[in-house]
């Protein structure tokens, strides 16, 4: 993988690459992500085969709360709640998936996960790919997430496509993932948004963690 500084022109050449069906990499609002086309199945495939894993489900991230549309069927009504509260934000919300988003994405499970990212420079990087781009951790099975450019490369020396360089990353945690799609909200994962604060949010509208 070759490393851009971030930029307009990295942005849209990276828009190409996402088009065209290739990867690529990125600051996110946590680690570095693997970023490719959501709805392309064959670009998924190229994700998993540069992470050595598969039947695994693939978090994306949306540019603007319009976009999660076109991958989420059903919003419910805790969805709502915490997304009022905790987007823009480093928490993952898993809900029932629409009928073409691709088993690859949902690892089968019907469902996805999807974020708005709190930062900026990441979701100007996503609004230049279309809007929704994947985000799954830039590494290796078994290896640590990159927190810099140059570790997506090192991790990738023989990928084909590119990492814009958007500065170490600026957190030291994942993002909180949190299943929204039945009546009682289920916590996954819990990361930079505490289960503390979850709970505190969702008790005030009458539902339990």
């Amino acid at each position: 993988m070759i490393i851009y500084p971030d930029s307009t022109s990295a942005r849209e050449q990276a828009a190409r690459v996402v088009a065209s069906g290739g990867v690529v990499a990125f600051r996110t609002d946590t680690f570095y992500g693997l970023g490719a086309d959501p709805l392309n199945p064959e670009a998924l495939e190229r994700v998993n085969a540069l992470k050595g894993r598969d039947g695994k489900p693939i978090l994306v991230l949306a540019a603007d709360t319009a976009d999660v549309g076109r991958l989420v069927l059903k919003v419910t009504r805790a969805f709502e709640v915490l997304a009022a509260r905790h987007w823009p934000g480093a928490l993952t919300l898993v809900a029932s998936a629409r009928a073409d988003a691709p088993e690859l994405l949902t690892a089968g499970t019907g469902t996805v996960g999807v974020r708005l990212p709190d930062d900026e420079d990441a979701r100007a990087v996503v609004r230049a790919c279309g809007g929704l781009l994947t985000a799954t951790s830039a590494n290796t099975a078994g290896e640590p997430p990159a927190r810099t450019a140059g570790e997506v490369a090192r991790y990738f020396p023989e990928a084909r496509g590119l990492v814009i360089d958007g500065g170490a990353a600026r957190s030291e945690l994942p993002s909180t993932v949190l299943d929204v799609t039945g009546d009682s909200p289920r916590l996954i994962r819990e990361g930079v948004v505490t289960r503390a604060a979850l709970e505190a949010t969702l008790r005030a509208e009458g539902f339990e963690l």
